[in-house]
């Protein structure tokens, strides 16, 4: 099972501000939404979720948006961003990029440019990616492989461990 709970640059769907829910309840504490080069709080701020910016209080809340997801045998990968690999990289594009390197096909594709085939590897080439793709916020990237993960877990419980 897999438990996330999102507040700002964390992972799972941001609590973007334009999502209806969210500016809703924006609106109903008496806040506004103001598409200003993106949807923003106040104009401001491009989540309404957040721990600090206290003086977008009652309108950014710190209450995480908390989902749950029972793990199945196809889940492959995690990727946790922050909002400057999601700004300039769809999900779509982030997990074929990471399937490609997690795979190894990336490393024997590019040589230069793509050392190896682990996580971190994984997690390299998107923070790349997004700053080639002229990502104007920080960037912060964690890969972690599920499938490798379960195996080693399983081969533990066989010998007794």
């Amino acid at each position: 099972m897999l438990v996330a709970a999102n507040v700002n640059e964390t992972f799972v769907d941001c609590t973007q501000p334009d999502r209806p829910d969210e500016m809703e309840r924006v609106e109903a504490a008496g806040g506004r939404v103001i598409n200003w080069n993106g949807y923003r709080i106040l104009g401001v701020l491009a989540t309404s979720r957040s721990i600090g910016d206290y003086y977008l209080k009652p309108y950014v809340i710190a209450e995480p948006e908390v989902t749950v997801m029972d793990r199945t045998d196809k889940d492959e990968f995690l990727i946790l961003a922050s909002d400057g690999l999601w700004d300039v990289v769809s999900n779509d594009v982030a997990c074929k990029i990471a399937r490609n390197c997690l795979s190894g096909r990336a490393a024997s594709k590019y040589p230069e440019s793509v050392s190896g085939s682990t996580a971190a590897d994984a997690a390299a080439l998107l923070v790349e990616l997004a700053i080639s793709r002229g990502s104007k916020d920080n960037i912060s990237v964690v890969v972690v492989e599920l499938r490798r993960l379960r195996s080693r877990t399983t081969a533990s419980k066989e010998n007794g461990r």
